[in-house]
């Protein structure tokens, strides 16, 4: 099947399941709320916010001069960068990078991009051992699933499914707290920590004018696979730089604010290669840049600034769609509103294109969006360009030409009702969905009304 097949499949399925509808309402809920508090911390946040999107904005018309000051500044320390155009390109470096160490234990930390190559997958299918240390992705790979939301990825899970599964990877009682289940997890990643060979995390920030790497977290788990392991791997998309060491305090209270509705998370961590002097951190430092369709989406000079996104998860849990189909329904490595300007732009309009039509086009993500992106337009504005690249199906134009027909003739529009609830329903009975109820017209149009209120033709 398409991916847009398997997108409606699994809309259909989401749309069922009301319990995830009611959980998916509640974190939103309480995210929103989180949010809000954490936003008082700022004297000025629209100044702050038009900071950041002026900082982003700069990254992105000059991306490929950013992008070589870090590669350049990075090895001057005594660290690796290593390009990767594409997923497979990555995923055979991370390969060679394991056999040239022999490494037997490998652990990992949360990261959006990871999910993107297909890491997880990846390496388990080769034999090597693997441990997913962020409590959310330890949960969501013990279930064999995606994240659900790229800052909770197990949001839609209940306390018993995890108890559940916790007690059969772990053994953990059946009957524990969120504290004890934490503590239980955390036990048990020590040994793991302290054995792994190699450590692979993403990155929040890459700083151009120094080469060094900014990761924000809350557990601790990233510090900690960075620092035992003989080799620090860290992976992240080209779009991740920021200009200098002066913008990081923005972004890390901004990612905070918006991503978890705190002050500014647990850990911040600014790292790179250890100097020689240091008795602390991994032998060899190496950065993977991907691309994998970035560079696509640079090309689009009217949709680019999506780029800008610092994956907050803010315009998730504000958007209609999402908290009513859920992260997985997508079928995409990044989802929601942000998911539905970059997946096409990235990998195909035309494969794509069902995505930038799952947007009511309310305008609730560009509220939250702490870089400000235009992101309800830019869904539209992919839409535009699949329509001007000739990726209608005949069915939509068909329905198009029938509505345009019917909309410029006043004497289809002042037809009976029953004539246009009819016609209505046969046109559209099967996109319309069987799961909704079908809209009813007004006995009387606006012309109708008008007419008798004020005369006129």
């Amino acid at each position: 099947m398409s991916a847009e097949q398997n997108f409606h499949q699994a809309v259909k399925k989401s749309l069922q399941n009301t319990e995830l509808q009611t959980r998916t309402a509640a974190a939103a809920a309480k995210h929103q709320f989180a949010v809000a508090e954490a936003l008082k911390q700022f004297a000025d946040l629209e100044l702050a916010r038009n900071r950041a999107k002026y900082i982003k904005w700069r990254v992105n018309e000059n991306l490929d001069k950013y992008l070589i000051d870090f590669e350049a500044n990075l090895m001057r320390k005594g660290g690796k960068v290593i390009w990767a155009d594409t997923p497979q390109t990555a995923l055979a470096e991370i390969e060679q990078i394991i056999k040239k160490n022999q490494a037997k234990h490998i652990v990992k930390s949360k990261s959006s991009i990871c999910n993107e190559i297909g890491l997880n997958e990846f390496i388990k299918a080769k034999g090597y051992d693997l441990t997913e240390t962020d409590l959310g992705d330890f949960i969501v790979d013990g279930f064999n699933e995606k994240p659900f939301h790229g800052i909770l990825p197990a949001a839609h899970k209940t306390k018993e499914e995890i108890n559940n599964l916790l007690n059969q990877k772990i053994s953990t009682s059946l009957d524990i707290e969120l504290n004890e289940m934490t503590k239980d997890v955390r036990d048990y990643m020590r040994s793991k920590f302290f054995k792994a060979d190699i450590g692979i995390t993403g990155a929040n920030f890459l700083i151009a004018e120094n080469g060094m790497v900014c990761i924000s977290e809350n557990e601790g788990n990233v510090r900690l696979a960075s620092a035992f392991a003989k080799t620090h791997i860290i992976i992240a998309g080209i779009d991740k730089i920021l200009p200098t060491l002066q913008d990081v305090d923005l972004f890390f209270s901004l990612l905070s604010s918006y991503g978890n509705g705190q002050r500014l998370m647990a850990y911040n961590s600014i790292v790179g290669p250890k100097n020689l002097e240091e008795q602390d951190g991994a032998n060899e430092f190496i950065v993977i840049l991907v691309d994998n369709g970035r560079s696509s989406t640079l090309a689009s000079h009217d949709q680019r600034e999506a780029l800008s996104c610092i994956k907050c998860g803010a315009c998730h849990f504000v958007c209609p769609v999402f908290t009513n189909i859920g992260g997985h329904s997508y079928g995409s490595s990044y989802t929601g509103p942000i998911g539905s300007i970059t997946e096409p732009l990235a990998h195909g309009l035309n494969e794509y294109k069902h995505l930038s039509n799952a947007s009511t086009n309310c305008g609730k993500c560009n509220d939250v969006c702490p870089v400000k992106i235009d992101i309800s337009n830019h869904i539209i504005r992919n839409r535009r360009d699949n329509i001007n690249a000739g990726n209608e199906t005949t069915g939509e134009k068909l329905a198009w030409y029938t509505w345009t027909k019917a909309m410029l003739s006043r004497k289809n529009l002042n037809r009976s009702t029953s004539i246009k609830n009819f016609t209505f329903r046969q046109l559209y009975k099967t996109a319309w969905g069987a799961e909704k109820e079908f809209p009813k017209i007004e006995e009387k149009s606006f012309n109708q009304l008008w007419r008798e209120k004020f005369g006129g033709v």
